[in-house]
């Protein structure tokens, strides 16, 4: 098996005992080190494909996830969708991982994918991963570039779109300076074909309305993120978008000041979706990160 041809499907168990999808790409009886991709709200482990087989190539066994409520991953039962519950499902799967392949991996998080990250590198006594890579996410976020994303995704949860080429035109407007891809087959990967025949998101809609929500907790006066950064000691690189709306200077300044041994590196022509904006630039500045972790 080649990365660039096939993906070993694998499942693991979340907090609610729920099923969380996802693909191995690499040498699965091999003995290499593991990386976990966790995406960010609203996409899918399709998203991390590029990046997965770049690192199988170099010698990775690069694991891709679905997020509890996304893609092929079960919904939470009870709605379900805050921070926390994203964290402890990573964590379950970091253990999973470590007691299944025998090493710790690496997190590799984008947005709430990092944060859930954050809070199991920083909160978790004898946290189960080797390293940590944020990618455009750090532990306080520009409100207003939240409230866009949040926004876009709201827009259309329910209502959905008639054909891919409609939700397609969506998300050109949405990302403006990203070229228009000529096929429609990675977005179809993001979207379910309803029996109504309309395409929704493939996540659940309460991620965003439902009784426990992903915005959750943004209220409060102590950011639990913040109070994470200050305790990870894994080794730590964060991958920035140099257009990002998310996560800007001042972040940036704040997560330095907060976890002083990280590693920083800007990814320029690229937003908050950094993979799939520069994908090559990205997985070069991660392959660099992680071969100095090699000798380790």
């Amino acid at each position: 098996m080649t990365a660039a041809h096939a993906a070993e499907p694998l499942s693991f168990i979340g907090i609610e005992q729920n099923r969380i999808a996802g693909d191995m790409w690499g040498d699965v009886g091999g003995t290499g080190p593991v990386a976990v991709l966790v995406h960010g709200g609203g996409q899918t482990r399709h998203s991390w494909r590029g990046t997965a087989e770049r690192l199988a190539a170099a010698g990775w066994r690069a694991i891709t996830i679905d997020q509890r409520g996304h893609g092929e991953s079960d919904r939470s039962d009870i709605g379900h969708y805050s921070a926390r519950e994203f964290a402890g499902d990573a964590e379950a799967v970091y253990r999973q991982i470590h007691e299944r392949f025998g090493v710790k991996p690496v997190a590799i998080g984008a947005s709430l994918g990092g944060l859930a990250s954050i809070l199991v590198a920083g909160e978790v006594a004898d946290p189960p991963l080797s390293a940590l890579v944020l990618v455009d996410v750090t532990p306080r976020l520009d409100r207003g570039g939240v409230d866009g994303i949040m926004s876009f995704m709201g827009a259309r949860a329910e209502e959905g779109f008639a054909t891919l080429e409609e939700a397609a035109d969506a998300v050109a407007a949405y990302l403006p300076h990203r070229p228009r891809p000529r096929s429609l087959e990675g977005l179809r990967k993001n979207l379910r074909l309803d029996p109504d025949g309309r395409y929704r998101w493939h996540w659940d809609p309460r991620f965003v309305n439902g009784p426990k929500p992903v915005s959750t907790g943004s209220g409060a006066d102590i950011n639990p993120f913040v109070e994470a950064a200050k305790h990870i000691t894994v080794p730590t690189l964060l991958v920035r978008g140099q257009m990002s709306e998310l996560v800007g200077e001042e972040q940036v300044a704040e997560f330095r000041e907060l976890v002083p041994h990280a590693r920083y590196t800007d990814v320029s022509g690229a937003g908050h979706m950094v993979a799939g904006d520069r994908n090559d630039v990205f997985a070069d500045a991660v392959l660099a990160f992680l071969d100095e972790l090699a000798p380790a």
